[in-house]
């Protein structure tokens, strides 16, 4: 078996987790939903990130995301390294990598300028470089702990942004 897959333990063997970890490295339970914890990590980050698109300034979205990616980073690394002692080498419901990676993404769409389909292309880019992490994705992964388990998703979140930018940029302006 490939030591970087994701671990499928079930959450159950985690009954000793504390709550407040938990909550964090399965974005505040996404993680436990059926079918695809990863993407509903991601779509956790959007619900969040909404109420700046549609009612903020971009520079307001743009601080308060960069705000939030740096604080989750921290704090999902380290729920993301606590969620590995209870559910093994990076459980599939620990979903902190893909809301910070979702955000990332989202870092180009702007209040007031972008299109609102530019949220669901992120989203769709985001999850394209999570799944199948091409570019030195993958070799992310073996960073020890929550770095890794967070690495590889900033990675996809930035390879997204750079082409909604490129999108931006070229085609959009």
């Amino acid at each position: 078996m490939n030591k970087y897959r994701k671990s499928t333990v079930l959450p159950e063997s985690g009954k000793n987790f504390p709550l407040f970890p938990k909550l964090l490295a399965t974005s505040f339970g996404a993680g436990f939903l059926p079918v695809a914890p990863g993407t509903w990590g991601a779509i956790v980050a959007i619900i969040l990130w909404l109420p700046l698109y549609l009612w903020c300034t971009p520079a307001t979205t743009l601080i308060v995301t960069s705000a939030a990616i740096v604080l989750y980073t921290i704090a999902g690394t380290w729920a993301s390294s606590e969620a590995e002692k209870y559910w093994g080498h990076d459980p599939v419901v620990a979903c902190a990598d893909e809301t910070v990676g979702q955000w990332i993404s989202l870092l180009p769409v702007m209040a007031g300028t972008s299109p609102w389909w530019e949220i669901l292309l992120s989203l769709a880019l985001f999850r394209f470089f999570d799944i199948f992490k091409p570019l030195g994705i993958r070799a992310t992964e073996r960073l020890p702990r929550g770095y890794g388990m967070m690495a590889d998703d900033i990675l996809a979140g930035i390879y997204s942004a750079v082409l909604i930018m490129l999108l931006n940029h070229f085609i959009i302006d």
